[in-house]
């Protein structure tokens, strides 16, 4: 069957058919293992044709090989790193994140995903809250939206005022000027999708019970306002494009690719090199003749339903 030959409901069932397995890919890369997924692939390939999966998972894996010497490096010169992901709503920021965190050591590399601001917080300094969650050296810190909120959301939603709106383009050069010279490695992403794109997104987010937490109200108020948020970036990448701190576009149309392509530009942006590890060397365990295991009282185990 020729592309001409689908029907309209043909394409949208093939487009949601696609959806699902990439949700269903997700689930199979937080499970994965470096020494099953040869063998995961050969299966794969015996079904069909699988070819795009397995360079997706090659190169997943190859780059969070690679994430792991970045952190590595991080903590071993004791650098400071910062990552913006900026974009509409259901662009793939989070899909990217969780591959960048899925292999890494929480402890070094964290997510900092501000709930809106409180009472008290209104009332501090714009930045105020978000250096608290700066990095130390040694730290990775990757931020889920960041100080750009007041120049999308709270623009377009009219959460700030325009004096606010115009003292934030006038500070926030100077502001991330200030973090590079203090040591900080800045990176910014902005995920960018077309408007079939989101309205393709928010739909199966509608009818996923496994996807409905990730539609607030605000993203269907958003849904309404495309061409104001679209004003409004403009306007931010105008004024906030600066050669020590750039706006990286990400093309997220394809999340697959935009997952790859993020990750393989960011480790670009850092001059990181492998760093040695000493051997582990496992010590013999101490046996005491006089130790015996105590039984465990069978009602404290979990039932075995499977």
């Amino acid at each position: 069957m020729t592309a001409s030959d689908r029907t309209p409901e043909m394409a949208k069932r093939e487009r949601i058919i696609r959806e699902m397995t990439d949700d269903l890919d997700e689930e199979l890369e937080m499970e994965l293992v470096d020494a099953r997924l040869d063998e995961l692939l050969d299966e794969t390939d015996a079904a069909g044709p699988a070819v795009d999966r397995k360079l997706y998972f090659r190169e997943l894996l190859r780059l969070q090989g690679e994430l792991v010497k970045l952190q590595d490096w991080v903590q071993a010169e004791k650098k400071k790193v910062v990552v913006l992901f900026e974009g509409r709503d259901s662009a793939g920021k989070g899909g990217v994140i969780k591959r960048i965190t899925q292999r890494l050591n929480p402890r070094i590399c964290r997510v900092a995903a501000l709930p809106a601001p409180s009472e008290r917080e209104r009332t501090q300094w714009y930045f105020q809250r978000y250096v608290s969650h700066l990095p130390a050296g040694g730290e990775i810190v990757l931020f889920d939206r960041s100080w750009y909120n007041r120049a999308g959301v709270e623009r377009v939603m009219g959460f700030c005022t325009e004096e606010d709106y115009q003292e934030f383009f006038k500070t926030v050069p100077e502001f991330e000027r200030m973090l590079i010279r203090s040591g900080i490695i800045l990176v910014k992403y902005w995920f960018s999708i077309t408007d079939d794109e989101q309205q393709f997104r928010f739909t199966m987010r509608i009818k996923d019970p496994l996807k409905q937490w990730k539609l607030s109200p605000m993203d269907v108020e958003a849904r309404s306002r495309w061409e104001a948020y679209t004003k409004a970036k403009e306007t931010m990448l105008e004024h906030t494009h600066l050669p020590d701190s750039p706006w990286w576009i990400v093309d997220a149309v394809d999340k697959k690719r935009a997952r790859l392509n993020c990750i393989s530009h960011l480790l670009t942006q850092i001059p990181y090199q492998e760093v040695g590890r000493i051997p582990v060397v496992l010590p013999a365990r101490v046996r005491n003749p006089d130790y015996h295991r105590g039984p465990v009282p069978a009602e404290m185990y979990v039932p075995s339903k499977y």
